[in-house]
């Protein structure tokens, strides 16, 4: 078991900046780049800040998966690797949760939780300040297919590729094309990502969570 930890006020910025501080994994020109391609989590590296969330490799549903449990805390696994996305601009993830959380606002500072995210980061490299991400998240509130400033930093957009309830307790999957996620939401014209991260955070709300991670890969359509 994994059992890791994130600072709240920091959680939104420090896996941003994780790749400025690892060596980048180069990813060969492929159909598909496999990211986190279970049971294998070698490549994956715990940040811990403070508070805990455990993370576990599992087999659930006929499948592995890695169970996240969040108990007012945030953390997170990283892989600092390096995406080409004019050859594989599509992030393909599947995940599940048990259930959403009570009462968030998640535009807010003290609604910033998500039972499951999905980082996709680009290194500022030396000028840590110029680190941009974007949050693939299942929201509780936030419309499907909405986005948003996160409420701590404007370096971090918020995507909620899936909102709500009503299919909690089952798998769903989603397929983004980071390359344009990037170029709208961020408004630069980027090729690459130097790092993925997922995390369960309630930090915020001071509430409980438990998401399920299946594979990452990015593909060319």
């Amino acid at each position: 078991m994994f059992i890791l930890s994130n600072n709240r006020i920091y959680k939104h910025v420090l896996i941003g900046l994780v790749a400025v501080l690892f060596e980048t994994v180069v990813v060969a020109s492929a159909q598909t780049v496999n990211v986190l391609m279970l049971p294998d989590i070698s490549d994956w590296d715990a940040k811990t800040f403070s508070g805990e969330t455990s993370y576990e490799l599992v087999s659930i549903d006929d499948r592995q998966a890695i169970r996240a449990i969040s108990n007012r805390s945030a953390s997170g696994l990283v892989r600092e690797i390096e995406v080409d996305l004019t050859k594989t601009p599509y992030l393909n993830l599947s995940w599940k949760i048990d259930s959403t959380l009570d009462n968030v606002e998640e535009t807010k500072k003290d609604g910033d939780d998500y039972v499951a995210r999905v980082y996709v980061v680009i290194s500022g490299g030396v000028f840590f300040w110029r680190t941009r991400a974007i949050n693939y998240v299942w929201a509780s509130k936030q419309p499907k297919g909405s986005s948003w400033p996160n409420a701590f930093t404007d370096n971090v957009v918020m995507v909620a590729v899936e909102s709500g309830a009503e299919y909690a307790g089952q798998w769903v999957t989603a397929k983004r094309n980071v390359l344009e996620d990037i170029k709208k939401l961020h408004g630069i014209d980027k090729t690459r990502i130097d790092a993925v991260a997922i995390m369960t955070d309630t930090d915020n709300s001071n509430q409980t969570a438990t998401a399920y991670y299946g594979d990452i890969y990015f593909t060319q359509d």
